[in-house]
């Protein structure tokens, strides 16, 4: 099932942050003791390097941290936190109650898993809560995938990495955030890609590629279709970073300008529901983004979920 949305109310970004673990784990570290090799890796996923380490709430610690000294408030100013993980840190209480206290945040605070579209969905329901009276949100995506990953399997070892990427927004009248959003779930596709407590990843490849093309394709048209937007005039593409072939296809069918499209998942891998803002961060700070630019973002996950979100930047 799918929804398209709108009318949300107004909204700005005013900060934003990523954070990477220093330890990098490259396709020739996975050569040296699988079944594998670089040019196999790259061909494939588009991927060289990916990062491990740390916890998924000192990641979103970090993360947070330069997102509010970007924006240049204060933690205690933030009344809502929304965590979007797959890998907390216990079973309870949320990671998001960890990030809270250790920031100092005040107010309501909780974690939200739709796996790899997990940043989108934190982001519609930030900025939808406005409405209920939150005035400035910390939305912050921080996942471990390889806590949860086989790293003697080849399949997916060679994948996914750890990282944490935060924004910080706020209530405004005059900004028109989210211009269009869609948010959606296929639950009949869980078996394609899963990952059970206590134990690793679980993933059909090939049918996961087809399905992640398909969903974030339908979805992010539905977006554009919404807004009578069409693919040239998106600015910036930012998509959830699982393979660059996936991205490709996408940009290819929804007629994106290739080169406006962002690209960390060669040095990142696949760290879930951090890599839109990871990507996002690295685009803005670029200087890839000016006030006015219409931003997509889309994302696809275990579930298996989908997100898309129409954007127009304005700080």
């Amino acid at each position: 099932m799918s929804g398209l949305r709108q009318s949300l109310p107004g909204a700005t970004i005013t900060g934003w942050a990523a954070a990477l673990p220093d330890t990098v784990v490259t396709n020739a570290d996975f050569e040296a003791r699988l079944d594998t090799s670089d040019a196999w890796i790259v061909e494939r996923t588009g991927i060289r390097e990916r990062r491990f380490g740390g916890t998924t709430s000192t990641l979103a610690i970090e993360a947070c941290r330069g997102a509010l000294k970007r924006a240049g408030v204060e933690a205690g100013d933030v009344d809502l936190l929304i965590l979007a993980t797959t890998t907390p840190d216990k079973r309870v209480p949320a990671t998001s109650s960890i990030v809270h206290a250790e920031l100092g945040c005040r107010g309501a605070a909780f974690d939200l898993n739709a796996a790899c579209a997990g940043f989108v969905y934190a982001l519609v329901t930030a900025v939808s809560m406005f409405q209920a009276g939150f005035r400035r949100a910390l939305v912050v995506g921080s996942d471990t995938l390889s806590r949860i990953t086989d790293q003697d399997d080849r399949g997916t070892a060679v994948l996914f990495g750890d990282g944490a990427g935060a924004v910080v927004v706020e209530a405004t009248p005059d900004h028109e955030l989210i211009l269009s959003h869609d948010l959606g779930l296929d639950g009949s596709l869980l078996p394609i890609l899963y990952c059970n407590h206590a134990g690793y990843i679980q993933m059909e490849g090939r049918e996961v590629y087809r399905r992640a093309v398909r969903a974030t394709v339908e979805s992010a048209a539905r977006v554009l279709s919404g807004t009578g937007t069409s693919g040239a005039e998106v600015k910036l593409f930012v998509p959830h970073q699982a393979n660059r072939r996936i991205i490709d296809a996408v940009v290819d069918r929804l007629g994106i300008v290739p080169e406006r499209s962002v690209i960390v998942v060669d040095r990142t891998g696949n760290t879930s529901a951090s890599s839109v803002p990871i990507a996002l961060t690295e685009a803005v700070e670029a200087g890839r983004v000016e006030d006015g630019d219409l931003i997509l973002m889309s994302g696809f996950g275990a579930g298996m979920t989908w997100a898309s979100a129409l954007l127009r930047w304005g700080t």
